[in-house]
């Protein structure tokens, strides 16, 4: 379209025709007019108001302000420009990625601002796979990311749960079956319905509802959830983020059994254990009465043949010690004591004896060694020891000058005298 002249008058609405302007250039339009008038063309050929395109989404842009999706559709030989609204894109059962095949459904219509046409898309669906099954991959992924999948946090079953929490529908054969199963396997146990739709929209808000009364009430040992088998419409309800997150997060272990055998949903991985079916389910949940009591009785024997084995070891002992010489004569016992114990107090009385000797003969040496260096000793020997006044003894004859008086202590007393006249050796 070169302008406005290209075209027939007499063919488009009255609505459709572009004003004239009174200008220098009566045909010439401002741009605002031609992408309007365009924009009319488009948005008024019925082949362009419900059509699906089928292409890669590339450019995809997920505005979290508006909650509108931006992208691009494009194939081998060219690319359109689409959007898609909040109001549509809340209804979408997955996240468009770039990469992904999709056929889109919408209307074409032009952007007047920037002078180009777009896709006002409405609705989407992969293309070759289902939007649920993208759906359902794309939340695995991010939970299994976040953790919630880890073996590590799944918590054991109850070996002997006396109360079972079921959650389900209260007029299907899933909970036939496992009032069944509990039954012949363990009339002992209680099982508490809580009756929750188990497909539609509101069915996840009555699941999430039946696992919060649980645990608010702490009045179950376990929990099982689930339904019998249907399409992948049927078990969405359990591929819900809400129920996961809350199963997850549950303080009372939960048994997943939702469909058949071959049926997986997100409550199977985030549960503590995952059963292939209702039944399953039971049978995981209870122990079977027979097989308790077998291994009660084996457990039972083991324990009294341990018994018997230890009273046999006891007896054996206690024989064997009425047998020996003490038990059968005391007396005998008691005589070789007596023996032995004066035995060894007599080498006790010569050993302390000998010790006594020792010690005397010790302090006779050290009284000698004593004695002899006594003074007094010496004195008696015809010596005497001269002091000066202030009682110093005198060793040298320096020690004392003419006029000085000395004491001199011998046998039977002392004697005072005065120096008068100091004479040394070779003088």
């Amino acid at each position: 379209m070169n302008s406005y002249n290209n075209y027939n008058e007499a063919s488009l609405p009255p609505e459709t025709n572009p004003p004239v302007m009174e200008e220098r250039f009566p045909g010439a339009l401002t741009v605002t007019q031609l992408n309007e008038y365009v924009k009319r063309i488009i948005d008024s050929t019925p082949q362009l108001t419900g059509i699906y395109v089928k292409g890669e989404i590339s450019n995809f842009k997920n505005h979290y302000g508006t909650g509108h999706y931006y992208f691009t559709l494009k194939d081998e030989g060219g690319q359109l420009r689409a959007v898609m609204f909040k109001s549509s894109a809340a209804k979408m059962k997955f996240l468009p990625e770039n990469g992904m095949k999709v056929t889109a459904h919408g209307r074409v219509s032009a952007f007047v601002r920037d002078g180009t046409y777009q896709l006002y898309c409405d609705s989407m669906e992969p293309d070759g796979v289902g939007a649920l099954y993208i759906a359902y991959e794309q939340l695995k992924k991010r939970l299994e990311a976040e953790g919630l999948f880890d073996p590590a946090r799944k918590r054991p079953l109850p070996k002997i749960p006396m109360r079972v929490g079921i959650i389900t529908s209260a007029t299907g054969a899933a909970i036939r079956d496992m009032i069944n199963v509990c039954g012949r396997r363990f009339p002992a146990a209680k099982l508490v319905l809580y009756p929750s739709l188990v497909q539609g929209p509101g069915a996840p808000a009555e699941l999430i509802a039946g696992m919060q009364y649980f645990n608010a009430a702490q009045s179950v040992d376990v929990i099982i959830i689930g339904r019998g088998g249907g399409s992948i419409e049927d078990l969405w309800a359990f591929n819900d983020e809400g129920l996961a997150r809350v199963i997850a997060a549950s303080r009372i272990p939960v048994i997943s059994a939702v469909g058949h055998e071959t049926d997986f949903t997100i409550c199977d991985f985030v549960a503590d254990r995952r059963a292939p079916t209702p039944s399953a389910a039971a049978e995981l949940a209870v122990p079977d009465t027979a097989e308790l009591k077998r291994k009660i009785q084996n457990i039972v024997g083991r324990e009294a043949n341990v018994l018997y084995s230890m009273l046999k070891i006891r007896r054996d002992r206690l024989d064997s010690l009425a047998n020996t010489r003490a038990m059968a004569n005391p007396m005998n016992v008691i005589d070789d004591r007596r023996m032995l114990t004066g035995m060894l107090t007599e080498r006790l009385v010569r050993a302390e004896e000998k010790n006594v000797q020792m010690r005397r003969s010790f302090l006779a040496g050290n009284a000698g060694r004593l004695e002899a260096l006594n003074p007094l000793s010496v004195i008696a020997r015809g010596y005497s020891a001269v002091y000066k006044t202030d009682g110093v003894l005198v060793k040298n004859i320096d020690d004392v000058t003419p006029g000085d008086q000395v004491e001199f202590k011998t046998i039977g007393g002392t004697a005072v005298c005065t120096v008068d006249e100091v004479n040394k050796t070779g003088e």
